[in-house]
């Protein structure tokens, strides 16, 4: 037959529901190309859509289907008919084996769907079709951005639920409402690692980037389901605005103080400490990528000014020269030094750790570590002292096991609650450190304790639970609460969703004397292509995704 003679309406073949009611049969169809995907590195195929004027007019259909073929007729905006056979693809309708494709000649491409987050519309009703997205949305995701050339979108930042709500089946239900109303923007290329880096256009660099929070406007082009998820594969690149910028390292306040980072390092390990012994178990792959890491951590480190820092994350190699700590102490300067509690690390490839300015620090008494079973990376403590004063802080610094499931059995399994895998465990450690602090010897001259490091574990679950009702105050939360609409300070970002796994948690006494506590959004909100294990332009020395949690600072004054 030829161009106009009879054809299987498209939405025939979509039907109503998930699957197509004609998978498995031979068809004839008629439509407009609207996106050509047989490029080198595309799907192998185009999106064909039936002209606005034969659409059988109900909402619930689809008026297009994937055409799955590397035979080369056609162009978008051109009318062609193709036979081949029905086919579901892991959720797609698309036409395969394709037998003939024949032009029909120009027409008119067919008008965009309007498309919101969130939305009433079933997207599968929309599936393959031209759509336009009116609103602005918010960037919240990158992780797939070198790997896929992938953007996870949403209306707003979503929030990670127990980070305002307790864990339970609330929380749950938030979190899998959360993962249907986003959408991946997409680069219309099936290859991995494409290069240049699509997103934001141009190409990404250190100094071209894009970061979680900033939002995409003028979305336009096919939605797309693939790998499990609804995508756009756009007609033209979206237009970026930098909403969430760069900051500036916090500046210290006017009035006497003493003030304490807390970071994750990612992972900082440093092969034999004297250039060699790359790859390590973790952390740097080569010894260039380990001189990137060391850079920009000395760079963030080194910015807001620190008299204290706590550190996790840190290879468990002990404290000789050649050590990470004694080469990261080196690096930020003459003026640190580092706390050595040798024999009582851990067995863990990890550790906790202290440094401090010894010009206008003192460590005072001897450090200790907390070494029961439920610690593989103890945590270690230390009072300090301001110079030329009298008074002192304890300064505790855990990092309490992670919500890997690798593992997990019985009540350290995940129960859906929000909390992921082993909150049981860190339930536990939480209050053995309880226990530990209280049988510490303290002086007179103690105002307080400051419990800083990575729980892993977001605001309202068990472990934070168990310190609030010991006594410890976060003092992030304290000065910048969190709620599902706005949650400004945070730590980490994870599958979309933003929270706080790092604290800063005063006792009782020391909560009045903290002046300040907030976080530096130098990491979390980068794209994980900007890293330390990659080497794009622009990004040897800079604070810039120099780990993948960001950093806590806390003033206090004594």
């Amino acid at each position: 037959m030829s161009c106009g003679g009879p054809a299987t309406p498209i939405s025939k073949i979509q039907g109503k529901g998930d699957r197509s009611p004609l998978a498995g049969q031979k068809v004839t169809v008629e439509g407009v190309l609207t996106l050509d995907a047989r490029m080198k590195g595309g799907f192998s195929g185009f999106y064909l859509q039936q002209a606005d004027t034969e659409t059988d007019g109900n909402p619930e259909t689809s008026e297009a289907l994937f055409v799955y073929t590397r035979k080369k007729t056609g162009t978008p905006g051109e009318r062609l008919r193709v036979t081949g056979t029905v086919k579901e693809f892991h959720g797609l309708t698309e036409l395969v084996e394709v037998k003939a494709i024949q032009s029909c000649g120009p027409a008119t491409v067919p008008g965009a769907q309007i498309l919101s987050l969130p939305g009433s519309i079933n997207l599968e009703s929309l599936e393959n079709m031209r759509v336009r997205v009116t609103q602005p949305l918010t960037i919240i995701d990158s992780w797939n951005l070198a790997r896929y050339g992938e953007l996870t979108l949403a209306s707003n930042d979503q929030v990670v639920p127990t980070e305002y709500l307790e864990p339970g089946p609330k929380a749950a239900k938030i979190a899998a409402r959360n993962l249907q109303q986003r959408l991946l923007l997409d680069d219309g290329r099936g290859v991995r690692q494409p290069k240049p880096i699509p997103w934001p256009p141009g190409g990404l660099t250190g100094t071209n980037t894009v970061r979680s929070g900033d939002r995409a406007h003028e979305i336009a082009g096919i939605l797309d389901y693939r790998f499990g998820a609804w995508r756009i594969q756009p007609e033209r690149p979206p237009v970026f605005s930098p909403v969430n910028t760069r900051p500036i390292a916090p500046l210290r306040p006017d009035t006497q103080h003493i003030r304490v980072m807390t970071m994750n390092l990612e992972n900082y390990f440093n092969g034999d400490g004297a250039g060699d012994g790359f790859p390590t178990t973790r952390g740097a792959p080569t010894a260039k990528a380990h001189k990137t890491q060391l850079k920009r951590l000395v760079e963030a480190l080194q910015a807001p000014d620190p008299d204290i820092l706590a550190i996790t994350e840190l290879e468990n190699d002990g404290y000789s020269e050649t050590s990470a700590i004694a080469q990261l102490t080196r690096a930020l300067g003459q003026e640190w030094s580092f706390i050595a509690t040798p024999g009582a690390d851990g067995n863990d490839q990890i550790r906790t750790g202290l440094l401090y300015r010894h010009d206008r620090i003192t460590a005072e008494g001897q450090p200790e570590r907390l070494t029961t079973g439920l610690f593989s990376r103890p945590p270690i403590m230390q009072a300090f002292r301001p110079k030329g004063q009298s008074l002192s802080i304890q300064v505790v610094v855990p990092h309490l096991k992670s919500k890997s499931c690798r593992g997990a059995t019985g009540n350290n399994q995940d129960n859906n609650d929000g909390q992921g895998c082993y909150a049981h465990r860190r339930s536990e450690a939480a209050q053995a450190l309880v226990q530990w602090l209280e049988q510490l010897p303290t002086t007179t001259a103690h105002v307080g304790t400051l419990i800083t490091g990575d729980l892993n574990s977001y605001y309202k679950e068990t472990p934070l639970t168990t310190l609030k009702l010991a006594g410890f105050t976060s003092m992030v939360h304290h000065f910048h609460p969190c709620s599902a609409q706005q949650c400004d300070h945070y730590t980490f970002r994870y599958k979309g969703q933003k929270g706080s796994l790092d604290y800063a948690l005063a006792s009782s006494s020391l909560v009045p004397r903290v002046l300040n506590a907030t976080t530096w959004a130098i990491n979390a909100d980068e794209p994980r292509a900007l890293g330390y294990k990659t080497s794009l332009p622009g990004t040897t020395a800079l604070p810039w995704r120099s780990s993948d949690h960001n950093p806590v600072i806390t003033d206090i004054r004594l």
